[in-house]
């Protein structure tokens, strides 16, 4: 975690950065200027918030970008270009140093859909903002193919399984500190890349990859997606999943089937769901529930990794939660009891 010392230092990088995109004419100076470091997600990005007396900014310092040789090949600007030129809203984007790993965007505030979720007052207000998410989930996912990296990458079997591993090395192994014997390990193992060769095998679309209530933001109204930086090719279910099964918020059981169905019918217009399993409704609402196994049992993974090597307690609230889903979700599928049963053995035994 950042010490004060850390916190300084980079808000001085900030300011020297901030006032060479004010000389490069990237933005109009601000007046009465405050730097102020913002609570960071589960990634290792830093996001500062620069006011001025009458606007901000939102600054992001990515090391990772220092590795690349010109601005075309931050993931974050080619993704922003891509989804903004085909209707998806997101950040506008005023500057960026990649040698310097910095990004100058557009502030959106600090409403998320989340917090407009805790301000609902009926379920139809929580069916109505859900829809303006799914909506613009649907947008992402019309977006054809095309010679960017996006969609040179997928959530293939092997980065499927890789994701089982995270989360068996950082949940299982780390916080649980549970040595488990191999034979047993090897089973759920197995019986994950059995249910994860089932998801390969559908026709894939672009999906933002962490499509969740934190990620989106809302302004006027209106829904505005960030984190976008690491979309790939993907299930069709993988982002709805990511939406309506959230580890952050719990939709009204009655309302979740209604969106799924709203979803499913929306995608088949627009060609988005093309297979046989797909436009069938069971066969969506299985693959729905394979992919939703396999990305609750990954956040899981996710949130023991955080504290772990972060010290972050912040998302240890969540792993009884998902665990209670990913119970929920594995009785939906019976053929898959056996790997309930040892995952339900492991949790509890710890």
């Amino acid at each position: 975690m950042s010490t004060d010392t850390d916190i300084k230092t980079e808000k001085l990088l900030i300011d020297s950065l901030f006032n060479e995109s004010v000389r490069n004419s990237k933005i109009d100076p601000l007046s009465e200027v405050k730097i102020s470091k913002l609570t960071g997600d589960a990634s290792s990005r830093s996001y500062f918030r620069i006011e001025g007396h009458k606007r901000s900014y939102v600054a992001c310092l990515d090391q990772s970008l220092t590795t690349l040789k010109k601005k075309e090949e931050v993931d974050f600007y080619s993704a922003q270009d891509i989804l903004k030129n085909n209707g998806v809203n997101v950040p506008n984007i005023f500057d960026i140093d990649h040698e310097k790993g910095y990004v100058l965007q557009e502030d959106l505030g600090d409403h998320t859909f989340l917090k407009e979720l805790s301000l609902i007052k009926s379920k139809q207000d929580e069916k109505n903002l859900y829809l303006k998410a799914i909506d613009e989930l649907l947008n992402i996912q019309s977006i054809k193919k095309n010679e960017t990296t996006f969609f040179k990458r997928s959530f293939d079997e092997t980065k499927l399984m890789s994701e089982v591993d995270f989360t068996i090395k950082h949940l299982i192994d780390g916080l649980f500190d549970l040595e488990l014997e191999k034979k047993r390990k090897e089973k759920i193992k197995q019986l994950f890349n059995k249910l994860v060769a089932e998801i390969t095998e559908e026709p894939m679309v672009l999906t933002h990859r962490d499509y969740h209530s934190r990620n989106i933001m809302m302004m006027s109204g209106d829904t505005k997606v960030i984190d976008f930086q690491d979309m790939r090719l993907g299930l069709p279910q993988y982002d709805l999943v990511s939406l309506l099964e959230d580890c952050y918020y719990q939709i009204n059981l009655d309302i979740k089937d209604e969106l799924k169905k709203y979803y499913w019918e929306k995608a088949i217009e627009r060609n988005i769901l093309t297979s046989e399993a797909q436009l069938d409704w069971g066969g969506f609402c299985s693959l729905y529930n394979k992919m939703a196994i396999q990305r609750t049992f990954k956040a899981l993974g996710s949130f023991a990794y955080i504290f772990r090597l972060r010290e972050d307690i912040r998302y240890l609230k969540y792993i009884g939660y998902s665990f209670e889903q990913l119970k929920s979700l594995l009785f939906k599928e019976e053929k898959y009891s056996e790997l309930r049963t040892l995952l339900a053995e492991v949790y509890y035994e710890y």
